[in-house]
């Protein structure tokens, strides 16, 4: 029976292995484009942003301006670095404790966004540690021999 389990595990890497940078891709873009998308609307409506990170989001030791900001900033610039793979792992961590401070800041997503941000946090946890893999720009100014993606 071990023998027969040791088999289809193996089997199982075989089929995955090759698909993991695709995999990799798949979450630095997902998050990239959710957070961006988000920081797109905060931008083109600033009035509400203001509006909002003032009487709604409770963003915690930080005056509101420069939470609005900020929270603007990185939600255009960190995804731009995400969806690239460029400094994926240090881009991937400052996007995670954003999105930590998200949750905490504004009490409704609570309600109805939780699991769409632990989610998009898991996803982040992925490239912290396992990098951007093959399809990155941190892969193709590495030191690191070059491989194919079926390698």
């Amino acid at each position: 029976m071990l023998i027969f389990i040791k088999q289809i595990d193996g089997l199982a890497q075989r089929i995955t292995e090759p698909l993991i940078p695709l995999l990799l891709l798949f979450t630095r873009l997902w998050v990239a484009w959710v957070f961006f998308k988000s920081g797109m609307v905060k931008y083109s409506s600033w009035d509400s942003t203001l509006y909002l990170f003032e009487y709604e989001y409770q963003v915690p030791l930080l005056p509101w301006q420069l939470a609005a900001y900020m929270g603007t900033a990185a939600e255009l610039i960190l995804p731009v670095f995400l969806a690239l793979g460029l400094f994926t792992r240090p881009m991937a961590l400052v996007l995670f404790v954003f999105n930590i401070i998200a949750v905490v800041s504004y009490p409704l997503l609570w309600e109805k966004g939780f699991f769409d941000h632990q989610l998009w946090g898991m996803m982040m946890l992925v490239n912290v540690f396992w990098g951007a893999g093959l399809i990155s720009v941190d892969r193709l100014i590495s030191n690191e021999p070059k491989q194919s993606l079926l390698e």
